[in-house]
């Protein structure tokens, strides 16, 4: 099973705004008529609850949105990007790569997250036309769209984890009482994938039982696949331990659920507050009582004795299952992530920083930043017009204020994006 990936993600870029004027007949002055572009398209994750591994992001990494359309003539705008929804499991948190912190957890059924935003389009030549500029020869380009790259991590949501050292009849019970098909041996190790069925008692009562493979000593410390495997044990209900109570191979039936429960608590103390079901599996087998011990043991448990070869005992421990279930509350249950909620917000604002920058190296002063490449993106220097709209900027946003704060005199050069000019007073 795919549980975890990396991709990257890319909004579509806003179309450019266009620059044409009138020339329909009995329109003698003409005027600007240029649309704007349209915006692009968005990327949302969709928590699909039809969906149980991340094993379509394995081959292909990276996602784009489609680009919105440019700006036409007779103002008309450019079409919008198509947006992209890309289906995840549910139970899945998003990571930002860099950083990561979680920025979401995707936890509840056809949950819709807006994780990459479109640029918006840009607007067209009509839009600059004022009583001052009759008309203008420049539109402004269409904004990039948000670009990210997340790590998504699957954590599988079940009612019902079945828990325990490999071999005891987690796989044979599940087959049991689900239509799940795992591979069933008598492995001396654990299988390499968590399995998933649905409990089916009548047309109104069913629950999702996973099977986690076969925890063994350490795996709290990432010993084998510990840690592969207990992240999906969080996102349970209620966990079901399964215990070899046969006492086969000299195994010690009390030994081993105190080793499991140890793994569990060393892992997330949270998991011993979990409601517990035991079952002791193979009764059949049982030839020594070792049931009894076990009870007389942890007399304040809640015991089944089972036997998933013969089924015995089966009904009643599903019984109590649903039974169980139906008394707590799904959000009582399952373990949050911390989620850093504003993260998503800072993370796009720094890409969107407004502030200018200002320095004065081989000769040239150079203006820098956000607005002054916003600006540019919108200025045809071939153009009169447009080139009086950047002088024009440039003063409202006191860029020649701060220049001379830093000591520029007539004819020192200036140098913004790829333009050098001459300043004069």
């Amino acid at each position: 099973m795919i549980d975890t990936a990396k991709i990257e993600l890319k909004a579509g870029k806003g179309g450019n705004g266009a620059v044409a004027f009138r020339r329909e007949k009995y329109e003698p002055s003409g005027g600007p008529s240029g649309g704007d572009g349209g915006d692009g398209g968005s990327i949302y994750l969709v928590a699909d609850p039809n969906s149980t591994t991340l094993s379509d992001f394995r081959y292909k990494k990276s996602y784009k949105a489609q680009n919105g359309g440019d700006g036409l003539s007779k103002n008309r705008f450019g079409r919008k990007g198509d947006d992209l929804y890309l289906k995840v499991p549910l139970g899945t948190i998003v990571r930002e790569e860099t950083s990561g912190k979680i920025i979401k957890d995707l936890k509840e059924s056809n949950q819709v997250f807006l994780i990459a935003k479109g640029g918006k389009g840009g607007k067209g030549n009509a839009r600059y036309k004022n009583s001052v500029r009759q008309a203008p020869r420049f539109a402004q380009n269409g904004e990039k769209g948000q670009e990210i790259s997340v790590s998504l991590e699957l954590k599988m949501l079940a009612d019902v984890g079945l828990v325990g050292l490999p071999n005891v009849g987690k796989s044979t019970l599940i087959s049991v009482i689900s239509k799940a098909r795992p591979k069933i041996a008598n492995y001396h190790f654990t299988t390499l994938d968590p399995n998933l069925g649905v409990v089916s008692l009548d047309n109104e009562r069913s629950f999702v039982v996973a099977d986690i493979p076969g925890l063994i000593e350490g795996a709290s410390e990432g010993v084998g696949l510990g840690h592969d495997f207990l992240k999906h044990i969080e996102r349970c209900r209620i966990l079901l331990h399964i215990i070899d109570i046969s006492g086969h191979e000299g195994r010690d039936p009390i030994k081993d659920y105190e080793l499991i429960k140890k793994e569990l608590k060393d892992y997330n103390e949270k998991l011993d507050q979990k409601i517990e079901i035991i079952a002791l599996n193979k009764k059949d087998l049982d030839y020594n009582d070792n049931a009894k011990e076990f009870k007389k043991a942890y007399p304040d448990k809640l015991v089944y004795e089972i036997s998933a070869a013969t089924t015995t005992g089966i009904k009643e421990l599903i019984d109590k299952i649903s039974e169980i279930l139906s008394k707590t509350k799904i959000e009582d249950s399952i373990l949050d992530e911390k989620v850093e909620e504003d993260y998503l917000e800072e993370f796009y604002n720094q890409k969107e920083e407004m502030d200018l920058n200002f320095s004065k190296e081989d000769g040239y002063y150079l203006v820098s930043g956000k607005r002054i490449d916003n600006l540019l993106e919108r200025v045809n220097f071939e153009d009169y017009d447009s080139r009086m709209f950047f002088e024009t900027r440039l003063n409202e946003m006191k860029v020649f204020d701060s220049l001379r704060e830093l000591g520029i005199q007539d004819g020192d050069l200036i140098r913004i994006g790829d333009i050098e000019f001459e300043y004069y007073r």
